[in-house]
C-alpha cells in the first residue's frame, strides 16, 4: 500500500492563488505607504509654491516615473523656486546651470586637468561639472549652442558622461527638470527631437488665480518666509521608482495607450486629421513614458492600478513635443494639441 499523501492534501499542491494573494497584500500595503508620503510631500511643495497644483503633479508623476522634465512657461512663475524645493522635500542633491549662448560642454560636464605632485610626477584629474548632481535645473535650456545641448543629451539618456575618453557614472537618481520661456525666442536653439524625444513629459506653466497670486504675495514679501522641508530622502524616491514598475496595467490600459500612440503616426493611423496635419508622430518612447506615467499618477492618487482616465490626463504632456505639425497645417492654425484632442476622442 503506497503511504504518499494525496497531491490535493499536499502543503504545496496549490501555492498559486495564495502566493498572488500575498503578493498583492504586500503591493497594496507597499503603495498605501508611498500614497502617504507622497501627499505628505506634495503639502510640503504646495506650502512654497502657490497655485500651481497641476505642475507639482506634474512633476512629481515624471519624478516618481524616473524620467525627465520640461517646465515651459514665462518668467516668474516660480518655475526655478520649484525645483529648488523639489530638491529639499525629496532630500535630492539638486544644482542649477543657467543656459546661455556661450556655455561649453565643459561647463556642465566637467573637465580633466593636469596636475602635478610634490615629486614632479604629472597626471590628469577629473573635475566633476554640476551635472554631477541628483536633481539638475537646466534654466532656458533652449540658450545653449547644440554642442552644449548634445552633451547633456547622452546624461539624461544613459545616466553617465564621456569625458576624454573616460565614462563617469552620475549620481542616482539623475533627473534633470528644464526650463525655457515661450515667449522670447530671440537667440535661442530649439531643442533637436531626439533631445526632447528624452522627456518623458512636458508641462506647461500657466498664470496662478487671484487667490493663489494673493497668497504667494503675502508670502513672499512677509519679514519671514515659508522654507521647504525634507520629507524623503533619495533612497525613498528610488524606492518609490522602484515600486510604480511594479503596479499591475490592465490590458484595457495598455489598448488605450497603443491606440493613442500608433493614432498619432501618419504611418499607421486611420485618422484623417492625422495622415493631413502630422509631419512625424510619437515613437515607442512615448508608450513607454505614458506607461510609465499612468502608474506613477495612480501612485499619487493612493490607487493600485491606473486607469483610462490617468491615459487620457496625461496624454498632452506626454506627447505635445513628440509630435509635428506640417507647415500647411501651421499655416491653416492646427496646433499638435488640437490633433491631441483628436486622437484622445478615439480612445475616450
Amino acid at each position: 500500500m503506497s503511504t504518499s499523501m494525496p497531491t490535493s492534501a499536499h502543503p504545496s499542491a496549490s501555492p498559486g492563488p495564495v502566493a498572488e494573494t500575498l503578493e498583492d497584500r504586500v503591493l497594496l500595503e507597499d503603495v498605501d505607504r508611498l500614497g502617504a508620503r507622497i501627499k505628505e510631500a506634495r503639502a510640503g511643495i504646495a506650502r512654497v509654491i502657490f497655485g500651481q497644483e497641476a505642475v507639482i503633479d506634474g512633476a512629481l508623476v515624471t519624478l516618481l516615473a524616473g524620467g525627465h522634465c520640461l517646465l515651459i512657461g514665462v518668467p516668474g512663475l516660480a518655475k526655478t523656486r520649484l525645483v529648488q524645493t523639489l530638491g529639499v522635500v525629496l532630500g535630492l542633491d539638486a544644482k542649477r546651470v543657467q543656459f546661455t549662448p556661450d556655455l561649453m560642454p565643459a561647463d556642465i560636464l566637467g573637465s580633466e586637468v593636469l596636475e602635478q605632485d610634490e615629486r614632479g610626477r604629472r597626471a590628469f584629474r577629473f573635475i566633476p561639472g554640476p551635472v554631477f548632481c541628483q536633481l539638475l535645473m537646466a534654466d532656458e535650456i533652449n540658450r545653449a549652442s547644440p554642442r552644449t545641448q548634445s552633451a547633456l543629451l547622452q546624461a539624461m539618456q544613459e545616466h553617465k558622461v564621456s569625458v576624454a575618453g573616460h565614462y563617469h557614472d552620475l549620481p542616482a537618481p539623475f533627473h534633470v527638470l528644464a526650463t525655457q520661456n515661450p515667449i522670447e525666442q530671440e537667440g535661442t536653439y530649439p531643442l533637436p527631437e531626439a533631445q526632447l524625444d528624452r522627456f518623458l513629459m512636458q508641462v506647461d506653466i500657466g498664470y496662478p488665480d487671484r487667490a493663489a497670486e494673493r497668497a504667494m504675495l503675502e508670502s513672499t514679501t512677509a519679514a519671514r518666509t515659508v522654507e521647504p522641508e525634507s520629507v524623503l530622502t533619495a533612497d525613498d524616491l528610488r524606492a518609490a521608482q522602484r515600486l510604480v514598475r511594479r503596479v499591475p496595467t490592465g490590458d484595457s490600459v495598455v489598448e488605450a495607450i497603443l491606440t493613442l500612440v500608433r493614432n498619432g503616426r501618419p504611418e499607421s493611423t486611420d485618422l484623417a486629421e492625422v495622415k493631413a496635419h502630422v509631419a512625424w508622430g510619437p515613437g515607442p518612447r512615448a508608450s513607454q513614458a505614458l506607461a510609465l506615467a499612468c502608474r506613477a499618477r495612480a501612485i499619487l492618487d493612493g490607487r493600485l492600478a491606473p486607469s483610462i482616465d490617468d491615459v487620457l490626463a496625461l496624454a498632452r504632456p506626454v506627447l505635445v513635443h513628440r509630435m509635428a505639425t506640417t507647415f500647411a497645417a501651421r499655416a491653416d492654425g492646427v496646433t499638435v494639441p488640437d490633433i491631441i484632442d483628436r486622437l484622445k476622442a478615439t480612445v475616450g
